[in-house]
């Protein structure tokens, strides 16, 4: 409970202070300094965290049950789809499908995720949020749900930039560096100055993500929104949550996971709505009531696990 009080603490004090700066700030200061975390601070904070982390276990178990999470909230969004087209004799337009669909499959499980993961369960067990992340929302998000968005938008995305944003992401690299840096020795003032340097790039992106919050100025569609996030805090975490000791996984491995699976929508939601021509008002609604919800959630997971 104290570690949940001082998560909530620094999480809406960092968001509202984002919020704060949002509106006074430039408006390309959020994609300034998104682009600092996007090449520098999170991969500082990706090697960081590795070489503080345990990698032993069942850990590479995380990237699957990702992608079975991804897999499952789109089944049950376009189950829920078809479900209204058969009771009410109507069906929202494609591009609302889309958003509804990338709204309940795709989680915010880095800017979000990667910080709830710190402070609820802590640094050891965070190799679990970083594979369940780069191997598993990432890849969920560029390449189903690219697809997904492609299908039900009306832009066309080349498959040369798809590859692109994979391959060239500096997460991946960094990830893969960090694996190597584990074994190399280092000062202890380097050791630490590294860990400092981390910590402060997390805070930021709760800044940045505070900062982007201000300038959503859209809450329609509150009950298709309220939707998605049903399937995707509240549904597939139960589900998935249940099976996780079937799996192998338990204690705090187990709760990292959960914790991942029960994020909000990703911010990547947004882009490909914007990107591929689908339903964006949906999309930024989803975008901000999740993060609302995400703190009535996180006790109900941590009481319930």
């Amino acid at each position: 409970m104290t570690n949940l009080l001082a998560l909530y603490v620094r999480l809406v004090g960092l968001v509202l202070l984002g919020c704060f700066l949002g509106r006074i700030l430039p408006a390309k200061s959020p994609n300034q300094l998104g682009q600092f975390l996007y090449w520098v601070g999170v991969p500082i904070s990706i090697v960081s965290f590795l070489r503080l982390t345990d990698l032993s276990g069942q850990i590479w178990i995380a990237p699957a049950i990702a992608h079975l999470a991804i897999l499952l909230g789109a089944f049950l969004a376009w189950l829920g789809i078809k479900g209204q087209e058969y009771f009410t004799n109507s069906v929202p337009q494609p591009s609302t499908q889309g958003s509804l669909i990338l709204a309940a499959m795709v989680g915010n499980t880095g800017y979000v995720g990667f910080p709830v993961v710190l402070a609820l369960v802590g640094k050891e067990y965070f190799a679990w949020a970083l594979f369940y992340d780069l191997l598993g929302s990432f890849l969920g998000a560029y390449v189903v749900g690219v697809a997904l968005a492609a299908h039900f938008g009306n832009a066309t995305e080349h498959q040369q930039q798809v590859t692109k944003a994979i391959f060239f992401n500096p997460a991946l690299w960094s990830f893969g560096f960090g694996l190597l840096f584990r074994q190399v020795s280092i000062p202890p003032f380097m050791e630490f100055g590294l860990e400092k340097l981390a910590w402060i790039c997390v805070a930021l992106t709760l800044i940045l993500m505070g900062m982007r919050l201000s300038r959503l100025n859209s809450w329609h569609k509150l009950p298709q929104a309220g939707s998605s996030l049903t399937i995707k805090m509240l549904i597939v975490p139960l589900l998935l949550g249940s099976i996780l000791p079937l799996l192998g996984v338990t204690g705090s491995p187990a709760k990292v996971v959960l914790l991942e699976m029960a994020m909000p929508p990703a911010f990547a939601t947004l882009v490909m709505a914007e990107n591929f021509g689908l339903d964006r008002e949906l999309a930024v609604t989803a975008l901000a009531m999740g993060v609302i919800l995400l703190l009535v959630t996180l006790p109900f997971w941590l009481w319930l696990y």
